[in-house]
C-alpha cells in the first residue's frame, strides 16, 4: 500500500509568493522535532480485522473438492475398483520425474511459499489504511482514513504562518511532515508547527496516537 503524501498549495503572506522548487530541495538544513502524545488514556484498542471472506471460501472450497475426490477415488480402488484415469495418468506422470529436478524443486518452493503466504494472511489483521479511533463507549468501533489524518495534519500545517508548501506522511506509528517557510525563522516556525500538529494529532482521537516529526527548511533557489 502507498503512503499518502498530500502536498498544500503555496499560499501568500500579505503579498504574492511563488513556489521555486519542491519541498525536499532546501537550502538550509532542516530543524526537526521528533515526540510522542501522551497514549489514550481508555485502554488498548485492537485493529480492525479484514473478513477476507471470499478469499477463505474459495480456498476451502478447492480443497474440499480435491480431498473429497481423492477420498472417493480411494475408496473406490479399496472396493476392488478401478481408479479413474486422471489419477493413473498422474501417477505415471510423477514416477518419470525425479525429486532433485530443478522443476520439483520449483513447483516445491512456490507451494511452500504460497503456504507462507496463506498463513500470513490468516494470522495478520490487514486493512492497514485505518487507524483505530478512540470511542469511549463499549461495543462501539470507530477508525480514520490515513489518508484523511495526512490531509487534517496538513490543513493545520497551512494556517502556521510562514508555511509555503507541505508534504504529510502519516503511518501508524508515525507522522512525518516536511515543511516549506519563505520568511520567519526556521526555529520559531517549527515550534509553531509542533503545538499545531500536536494538538491536531490530538483532535483526531486515535487511540494509538502517532509520534510526530516535523521538519522545516526553506525553499530552493536553483532553478532545474
Amino acid at each position: 500500500m502507498t503512503e499518502p503524501e498530500p502536498e498544500a498549495e503555496p499560499k501568500a503572506d500579505g503579498g504574492s509568493s511563488k513556489a521555486t522548487g519542491p519541498v525536499t530541495e532546501m537550502d538550509q538544513s532542516s530543524s526537526a522535532a521528533d515526540y510522542r502524545p501522551a497514549a489514550a488514556d481508555d485502554g488498548p484498542t485492537g485493529r480492525f480485522w479484514s473478513g477476507r471472506r471470499t478469499p477463505a471460501a474459495l480456498v476451502a472450497l478447492v480443497v474440499l473438492g480435491a480431498a473429497g475426490l481423492l477420498l472417493y477415488d480411494v475408496a473406490a480402488v479399496r472396493a476392488d475398483r478401478p481408479a479413474m484415469q486422471w489419477r493413473r495418468s498422474l501417477a505415471d506422470h510423477l514416477a518419470e520425474w525425479r525429486l532433485d529436478e530443478v522443476g520439483v524443486l520449483a513447483v516445491s518452493a512456490a507451494v511452500a511459499l504460497l503456504g507462507l503466504v496463506l498463513v500470513a494472511v490468516a494470522l495478520t489483521p490487514g486493512l492497514r489504511a485505518l487507524l483505530t479511533m478512540r470511542t469511549g463507549r463499549a461495543g462501539v468501533r470507530a477508525a480514520l482514513d490515513r489518508e484523511a489524518a495526512a490531509l487534517v495534519l496538513r490543513d493545520r500545517a497551512m494556517e502556521v504562518s510562514g508555511v509555503q508548501s507541505v508534504r504529510v506522511k502519516m503511518r501508524r506509528s508515525k507522522a512525518s511532515v516536511r515543511a516549506r517557510s519563505h520568511f520567519r525563522p526556521l526555529d520559531e516556525v517549527r515550534a509553531d508547527l509542533d503545538t499545531a500538529l500536536g494538538a491536531g494529532l490530538k483532535e483526531l482521537g486515535l487511540a494509538r496516537p502517532p509520534a510526530l516529526a516535523v521538519q522545516v527548511g526553506r525553499p530552493s533557489a536553483r532553478k532545474k
